[in-house]
């Protein structure tokens, strides 16, 4: 038997390593990894000034390497001091930073192809590094613990490049149908360019993931654990077109990236974040179904009259709900008599669109709105005027959005607040103190208050920890990639102990019986909480 948390440990470094190599050759590139050796102990304020970077990434650029224990990190909130400095790991790990550069040569050449085609001039590239990985770079394995464990490191960081985005492209393309999975087959039989494909399945092989006899390759129980877990790679490989621009984001436009409204994004790949974002979020709806079974069992007059989704993306969760609703409550035996208002609210027409296509399709009556979540008030006048229904009569539910509100100065900054989170946030290159992250939150949050202290918030929600404990817990949780993505995107994910204390700030309180965090240790990166007022 293959020990199931050996290879789930694999996945976490591989993403490690999706959001480190970039940052780790950029600063190379800029010469600031030498600056930082030879000061032993610096400040953001100083490297910025020093480098003319752009606070902001470059602060989320500086905790990735301290969240891979390559370097210290330490924040004042209320002095608003950001002090960079070495520890044992620090000379080791710069000294072997070239050896990411074949892989981010290969993600810049990359983006200038099909995201989800072996198209054969990356593949040549991609072979390459296949063959010098193979051979460890040349690297000789040290007697020393701490520089071997390095040395792995930094390969295992290597090796989510050639096969994390390369997993991704294959399962898109329905290479981990059961078809393939229970039984061997040949190269062309799943692509144009056979010798090519070879050449994957070959380097596969290479990391015990395939058996190949005469010609014909075969899973191994190794080889399905990965691919059964392939979308767990989606969210990160999704923000890869980012990464290919990290140097220009620290040190050149903070704007590089940014679209006109209305225009299709070029920092993320959106149709394979929404792939890999749906097969990750399997195991917290379990918990919703529970939570809204609940609810919807409760005496008719102690229950919503509906539902709204904020965010609603392509309409699935609503349609989930519906029928969780419909198939296994008290409530979907009284439909008739107490209908179920389902509201669908987007910012993106797009997805509107495809919203109202999914739930007529699905025979779900529903509401499907404009809606902003920063406002709303909008929403609340709109269903009002429009639908008479009352804001304040539903359930509120979102998942993983509130993180990723537009930034807006806050109105009334409490001069005495000093943060409790390690977050690192910017918008458009400029760094946020975590103070005013804090009271950005609870502005937003109050907005919502008094349309959710009756019937709840309902939140699924993203969260950052403490760089340190990300460090002492490498392979045990994706948080070095969770803090890249969002820290590069403008949003702001924080601890859930600081969320929590922020949501009682704006009269919000979590419902202790429904509370959950997952991991359920220190290192949760993800909530799951029911805010109500008291």
């Amino acid at each position: 038997m293959t020990d199931k948390s050996q290879l789930l440990s694999s996945i976490f470094r591989h993403l490690d390593g999706l959001v480190t190599a970039p940052v780790a050759v950029a600063l190379k590139n800029k010469s600031v990894l030498e600056f930082i050796l030879d000061k032993k102990q610096t400040s953001i304020a100083e490297l910025t000034a020093a480098f003319n970077a752009n606070e902001g990434y470059l602060n989320v650029a500086l905790r990735v390497l301290a969240s891979q224990g390559f370097l210290e990190y330490e924040i004042d909130n209320k002095t608003q001091v950001i002090t960079i400095a070495v520890n044992e790991k620090t000379e080791t790990a710069f000294s072997l930073f070239h050896l990411y550069e074949d892989v981010v040569e290969l993600l810049q050449l990359s983006i200038h192809f099909h995201p989800r085609l072996f198209e054969d001039t990356p593949f040549e590239k991609l072979n390459t590094i296949f063959e010098k990985y193979k051979k460890t770079y040349g690297i000789e394995s040290s007697n020393d613990p701490i520089t071997k464990s390095i040395q792995e490191q930094i390969l295992k960081h290597i090796e989510g490049y050639l096969i994390g985005p390369t997993i991704v492209r294959l399962a898109m393309n329905g290479m981990f149908h059961k078809y393939f999975m229970e039984t061997s087959f040949r190269p062309e039989e799943f692509h144009k360019s056979p010798e090519n494909f070879k050449k994957i399945l070959d380097f596969f092989v290479h990391l015990g993931w395939f058996l190949e006899k005469k010609g014909n390759y075969q899973f191994t129980e190794a080889g399905l654990f990965f691919a059964k877990r392939a979308s767990a790679y989606g969210v990160t490989v999704s923000y890869l077109p980012t990464f290919a621009k990290i140097e220009e984001l620290i040190f050149g436009n903070p704007d590089a990236l940014r679209t006109a409204e209305g225009k299709n994004e070029i920092h993320v790949d959106r149709e394979m974040n929404v792939w890999g974002s749906g097969g990750a979020h399997d195991t917290y709806f379990k918990v919703v179904d529970e939570i809204l079974i609940k609810l919807f069992n409760l005496p008719i007059e102690e229950q919503p009259k509906g539902i709204l989704d904020m965010g609603c993306g392509n309409g699935a969760f609503l349609q989930h709900i519906f029928e969780v609703i419909d198939r296994q409550t008290l409530r979907g035996k009284m439909l008739d008599e107490y209908p179920l208002f389902l509201v669908g609210a987007d910012y993106n027409q797009t997805a509107l669109k495809v919203t109202r296509a999914n739930l007529i399709n699905a025979d779900i009556w529903a509401k499907v709105i404009w809606g902003d979540i920063g406002r709303p008030d909008l929403l609340a006048d709109d269903l009002k005027e429009n639908y008479n229904i009352d804001l304040k009569d539903l359930l509120n539910v979102r998942t993983f959005l509130d993180h990723n509100r537009i930034w807006q100065d806050p109105k009334h900054s409490n001069e005495n607040r000093v943060s409790t989170s390690t977050g690192a946030f910017a918008y458009r290159g400029k760094r946020i103190s975590n103070n005013l992250v804090e009271d950005n939150l609870l502005e937003h949050l109050q907005k919502w208050s008094p349309y959710v202290r009756k019937f709840g918030l309902l939140l699924i929600e993203l969260h950052t920890i403490n760089p340190k404990l990300t460090a002492n817990n490498l392979g045990r949780t994706p948080a070095t990639a969770y803090d890249a993505t969002h820290g590069f995107s403008d949003q702001y994910i924080v601890e859930i102990d600081v969320f929590n204390a922020i949501a009682a700030e704006a009269g919000l309180f979590p419902d202790q019986s429904i509370f959950k965090r997952f991991p359920d240790a220190d290192t949760a990166t993800v909530s799951i909480n029911l805010l109500k007022g008291k």
